[in-house]
């Protein structure tokens, strides 16, 4: 039986779709056709085109700015789902040539990862795919990463949980053991320290993503009943280390994080004396990137990059964790 076309058919192309999508998520003109590149008398005219079509305002005043009418908020994921299926049509059809291709990268990653991870990976996809832009967004409370996902504005995410989401596909990236890192003048650098005495340190930690939320570190505390003395907060992972290097504060991550500020600082490496379970790094995305031969590629690249990351100290260490070899899992 053959698909029947209505006359509306021929008033809609695929343009225009972009635009509505585009304004009612951006919930400005001004916003739309920046994003667009287009001028702005251009989308005030594909939207008067679109009101016409659907017989609806689409984006009403309030206050000071524009937002969506009930109508046009049930249209976003539809057109959405419109746009994803035009891309994919073609996109997917073809292999990915990365020398050629101009695929935009979209990732989010937790700064947590090894502070050479990121670095490594944009050489590299700079290298073998010189036309393809790159965007890495903060892992942030903020940042609704499954949504993005869904949306597909992001290809996939690098992070660390307890337990990743069920609902997404996994790829194990690395596991790292947790340590602490203390100034080579803290008094536990000579002495040692006990879980007392540990827990009773000065605790330097990210600031909470939003409030009452809780790290990995201090999230498997709870679960033992346990509290440490945290009494500074950073919201830039990366600067920690010289706040170490420079005061009594503990910092407690992955060792692999660790090692890269131990030939930087007068740091050093101790380990917790509390059992924590490794700290396990993986990549995650959505269903629809699954079958996508630009996010196959992609999350190829990024398993290589996680697989020659080798820490810098070369001095035998106990309890390594061990990495069972990455490979992608399904839901």
């Amino acid at each position: 039986m053959g698909m029947k076309y209505g006359p509306m058919l021929d008033k809609i192309d695929l343009h225009l779709i972009r635009v509505l999508h585009t304004v009612l998520t951006e919930r400005s003109v001004s916003r739309a056709a920046m994003r667009l590149g287009m001028y702005q008398p251009a989308v005030s005219a594909a939207l008067k085109r679109l009101r016409e079509l659907s017989g609806d305002p689409l984006l009403v005043r309030s206050g000071a700015q524009m937002v969506p009418t009930v109508a046009a908020l049930r249209m976003i994921e539809p057109a959405a789902s419109i746009l994803r299926s035009a891309e994919v049509l073609f996109s997917d059809a073809r292999s990915f040539d990365p020398a050629t291709a101009t695929h935009r990268f979209s990732l989010a990653a937790s700064d947590y990862l090894d502070p050479q991870f990121l670095p490594q990976l944009v050489t590299q996809l700079k290298r073998l795919a010189p036309h393809c832009p790159i965007e890495i967004h903060p892992l942030s409370a903020s940042f609704d990463y499954r949504h993005h996902l869904a949306q597909g504005d992001i290809d996939l995410v690098i992070g660390n949980w307890l337990t990743p989401p069920g609902d997404l596909h996994l790829g194990h990236l690395f596991t790292d053991e947790v340590v602490s890192l203390v100034s080579q003048q803290h008094p536990a650098a000579r002495r040692g320290w006990d879980l007392n005495a540990w827990l009773e340190a000065e605790h330097i930690a990210p600031t909470a993503t939003h409030p009452g939320a809780r790290g990995v570190i201090d999230e498997h505390l709870a679960s033992l009943g346990l509290r440490r003395h945290i009494t500074a907060r950073c919201p830039h992972f990366g600067l920690i280390p010289a706040m170490v290097a420079g005061s009594l504060l503990v910092m407690t991550t992955g060792r692999q994080y660790c090692e890269r500020f131990v030939h930087q600082w007068p740091v050093q490496i101790l380990q917790v004396p509390v059992p924590f379970p490794p700290l396990r790094y993986y990549q995650l995305w959505h269903e629809r990137t699954h079958a996508s031969a630009a996010g196959r590629w992609l999350r190829e690249q990024i398993r290589s990059v996680a697989a020659a990351l080798k820490p810098e100290d070369s001095k035998p260490r106990q309890s390594r964790a061990t990495t069972p070899p990455p490979q992608e899992s399904t839901p």
